[in-house]
């Protein structure tokens, strides 16, 4: 999820923008979902400007972890100061392209291994496949954001599954389960959805998460956000309900399994 706050400047440039979405809001999401942890993101549209980010990881407290932005100029101290924090991963968004770009992707990597966080990537079809290799080769695990794109190409889909299931059966990338809207461009996006689910639920069920995408900012007419997390049951049983929202994130974002 990410948070809005109207107070301060969006980055330069052709950014999306949001009005405000506080933790106050997002508490009211929790409530009504019942859900207890979040990930928050650090949206392309503050660019490496994290107080937005910070603020609501201090408000939230050890119940929320934080995805930051970095690049190869980012010092130790800032890394140290974001991990304090709670951040445990660095977002590259190649689609609402900014701050970062995919040539960064190596030396933004060994930047983080020392401290164990992870690369998020949300990349077009073609640009996934395209960096394959190049994920596989990186010092650290990569989380694939929004189902990974997969039909929003469709001359691409069936090149971005074999990719998915490539990077996932290694070990060392996960699936994001969120915005099935930014997946499957569509009035019945989930539809599309069901037999790539369904196919690595069977396969690969360790190697993914659920993320709601609140507050939906590419979204001018806001889904409901209970209706989404809904999917999951169409999707998974009970029991690998209960590996995607708790046992996966636990693990990959550093939450206790006892908490």
């Amino acid at each position: 999820m990410h948070l809005f706050d109207p107070a301060l400047p969006f980055a330069p440039g052709p950014v999306l923008r949001h009005a405000e979405a506080s933790v106050a809001q997002y508490r009211q999401l929790q409530h009504r979902l019942r859900t207890e942890r979040c990930v928050l993101v650090q949206p392309s549209s503050y660019g490496r400007d994290h107080r937005v980010l910070l603020a609501g990881l201090q408000h939230l407290g050890n119940r929320a972890r934080g995805i930051a932005v970095i690049d190869p100029s980012s010092s130790a101290q800032e890394l140290e100061e974001l991990q304090a924090h709670g951040v445990v991963g660095v977002r590259f968004n190649l689609v609402q392209a900014g701050a970062t770009h995919e040539g960064m992707l190596e030396q933004v990597a060994r930047l983080i291994q020392p401290f164990g966080w992870h690369v998020q990537l949300h990349a077009h079809p073609a640009d996934l496949v395209a960096l394959a290799d190049r994920l596989l080769a990186l010092p650290v695990p990569v989380v694939l954001d929004h189902f990974a794109r997969v039909h929003c190409d469709p001359a691409m889909s069936r090149q971005v599954v074999g990719t998915v299931s490539r990077l996932l059966s290694s070990g060392k990338a996960s699936l994001k389960l969120s915005a099935p809207y930014i997946a499957n461009p569509g009035s019945q996006a989930q539809d599309g959805l069901d037999g790539f689910v369904r196919g690595l639920v069977s396969e690969l069920p360790d190697q993914l998460v659920w993320g709601s995408d609140w507050p939906h900012v590419t979204e001018s007419a806001k889904p409901d956000d209970a209706a989404l997390m809904n999917l999951l049951a169409r999707w998974l049983t009970a029991g690998e309900l209960h590996r995607v929202l708790v046992e996966n994130p636990a693990r990959l974002y550093r939450f206790p399994f006892s908490d």
